[in-house]
């Protein structure tokens, strides 16, 4: 009996997506449930699997085919599996063992291209899954390893002729400006689309301001250690500026809200996006109803996204809707940044790096941890004065944390 393998139902925001890693060929055997082809969208990458046991018997959409919801993806014979030969005939191949062990479609197609065995590779996500970082620096490793025992088989400069020892060590002329053309990620193609979108389409503007981390950070290193053993989750400081932006929100409801046409679309909920690095590059998972979050909540959701992110285990609901976006490049060492707006939303806060800076408090000049704060806005729908004011009162619920413990 002839199954079909279909993609799966792709939400109303995501148009189609790209077949980009087959893990099995015509004739292979398939067992039901396992992972048959991955398709990259826009947003994360999707595992389609064997609805049954059987045999592979096409495949309709090879890597690189754009496909929509429902189209068909490849046939499957059914209850003939006892009768297939593999067509790979190495049962201990790196592939097979690959399919032992739970991994991420990335992780999963890294490990392919490479044939790597990852049971030889330390996975640092949690409960020990590996994670692309674990399988480039396993990668890199290697290859130092490759490096130094060429170094080691190398005849003395001394004893080659020039002639040999510069074809045997020197590059070639091409190898000095080497050159790449790759397509680009469905993920890096939208956010090139989206971030010319919000360019082109807001009338964006940033005001700056400044805030002094002393409380939050005194606050959190004598509660920290507590509240890990309590809540089992760190406390960073995070939470402290998703509480201290809902606090603002409902002050100012226009930088919660979104334009559609003519339309003001006022949100009377706290959807919070949380900008994440990923390998794939950067996204924002959302944090719902994030007023109705204790710090604790805030904190593990924001770990959980980063595992997921790592992992490429971010689903489509993790990415959708959101009101407001926070996005930190502290960790990265930026000082100021303007960051973009994500659409539709109206204003996106920008953290960024904690400095020693010289201040004056009651006039005397001492030294305090300052993060410089920015907020960029759609000025269609908000007025600088709502803007400013936004940011003061963030900057007045981080500098006295009593404002978000006691609401007042």
């Amino acid at each position: 009996m002839s199954i079909e393998v279909l993609t799966p139902n792709l939400p109303e925001s995501v148009s189609d997506a790209t077949v980009i890693t087959w893990h099995k060929n015509p004739g292979d055997a398939v067992i039901k449930n396992e992972n048959l082809v991955d398709l990259e969208t826009d947003k994360v990458v999707l595992e389609v699997t064997a609805p049954e046991s059987g045999i592979l018997s096409s495949v309709v959409k090879g890597n690189g085919s754009i496909v929509g919801s429902g189209e068909l993806l490849a046939t499957i014979e059914a209850g003939v599996i006892q009768n297939a030969v593999l067509s790979n005939k190495s049962s201990e191949s790196s592939a097979e063992k690959t399919d032992s062990i739970p991994l991420s479609p990335s992780v999963r197609r890294l490990v392919h291209e490479k044939e790597l065995d990852p049971s030889k590779i330390q996975g640092s996500g949690k409960d020990g899954r590996l994670t692309k970082s674990d399988v480039l620096s396993f990668l890199s490793e290697q290859q130092t390893n490759e490096v130094t025992e060429i170094k080691a088989e190398t005849p003395a400069p001394q004893q080659v002729s020039k002639a040999v020892f510069n074809e045997a060590i020197l590059p070639t002329t091409a190898d000095h400006r080497p050159e790449q053309r790759v397509p680009m990620t469905r993920l890096r193609a939208k956010i090139a689309e989206r971030l010319l979108q919000a360019q082109q389409n807001a009338a964006m503007l940033t005001t700056f301001n400044e805030v002094n981390m002393q409380n939050i950070i005194d606050l959190r290193n004598q509660y920290k250690t507590r509240f890990e053993q309590k809540h089992n989750a760190k406390l960073g400081f995070m939470s402290f500026f998703v509480k201290a932006s809902i606090e603002a929100l409902k002050r100012f409801p226009a930088i919660n809200a979104s334009i559609d046409n003519n339309d003001i679309i006022y949100h009377g909920y706290y959807d919070i996006g949380i900008a994440i690095s990923s390998p794939r590059g950067l996204i924002v998972p959302v944090l719902r109803d994030a007023d109705q979050l204790d710090f604790a909540g805030i904190e593990k959701g924001i770990v959980d996204f980063s595992d997921k992110a790592k992992n490429g285990t971010l689903s489509f609901d993790d990415l959708k809707g959101g009101t407001f976006t926070i996005t930190n490049g502290g960790i990265f060492g930026s000082m100021l940044s303007t960051p973009i707006l994500n659409p539709p939303q109206c204003a996106i806060l920008g953290m960024h790096a904690i400095k020693e800076r010289p201040v004056v408090e009651n006039s005397q000049v001492v030294i305090r941890p300052i993060m410089y704060l920015a907020l960029s806005y759609d000025h269609r729908l908000v007025d600088g004065r709502e803007a400013v004011q936004f940011l003061v009162t963030i900057k007045e619920c981080l500098e006295s944390p009593a404002h978000l413990l006691l609401n007042i």
